[in-house]
């Protein structure tokens, strides 16, 4: 399966395009490429997500995210990180694709489905390291340097349980809050999806509050909508 040799080439956090940054080039007066659209994928490394430890819960959670990038157009820009500690050794895989004739959506979303669908073993293997805290809102302003709304339409999609432990807050003290950001930094984004809000807690009331603090978050960095799921 051509997946299985991409996800070889992303544990070495490979780019296959190699020039990521073509994925922006457009015509003067031109604020967007025409129909394409930019993904970035932040996956949570930390001890506290399922999606580390539960591989049918990763399978599920792959699917689902294979059905987003499968239908991505031409020119399209996908990009994934990994997210914990904050603490760029400990997060050194990078992918950043291009969708073009030579790189089909079909097999960009096949290979970084196989990736998420094989989280679990790659971290029982050693091959990514489960991290001992969740690093949310730090990792998305980090991004914020890099993901340019205005290139073109973006949506956000983190696959973590949504507990922030960092220096920000803890949110999974009760009363914990997260914090209002200092600015829009997302303005113009179309939408921060959290796939998996929740998970591992066992509790109804604790998504429904970690729903409530990214609702209100992805609101005040400027994203124009939210979508927070516990399952699909």
């Amino acid at each position: 399966m051509r997946g299985l040799a991409l996800l070889g080439a992303f544990l070495f956090g490979a780019s296959l395009m190699g020039a990521p940054g073509a994925a922006l080039a457009v015509d003067a007066g031109r604020t967007e490429v025409d129909g394409a659209r930019q993904i970035l994928v932040g996956l949570d490394l930390s001890k506290s997500n399922p999606l580390i430890t539960d591989a049918g819960y990763a399978a599920r959670v792959a699917a689902r995210l294979g059905e987003e990038l499968d239908a991505l157009p031409l020119r399209s820009r996908v990009m994934v990180r990994t997210f914990g500690v904050y603490d760029a050794s400990s997060n050194h895989l990078k992918i950043d694709q291009v969708i073009s004739a030579r790189a089909r959506p079909e097999d960009v979303a096949e290979g970084i489905q196989t990736l998420v669908a094989n989280l679990p073993a790659l971290v029982k293997e050693g091959k990514l390291e489960a991290q001992m805290k969740t690093n949310i809102v730090p990792f998305l302003d980090t991004m914020a340097q890099v993901v340019d709304c205005k290139a073109m339409p973006t949506t956000v999609v983190l696959l973590t349980d949504g507990a922030e432990d960092s220096d920000y807050g803890k949110l999974t003290k009760w009363g914990g809050k997260l914090p209002v950001p200092p600015e829009a930094h997302y303005e113009g984004c179309e939408e921060l999806v959290i796939l998996g809000l929740g998970q591992g807690f066992n509790s109804p009331k604790t998504t429904a509050r970690f729903r409530t603090a990214w609702q209100a978050y992805a609101e005040g960095a400027g994203f124009k909508n939210f979508t927070g799921l516990y399952d699909w």
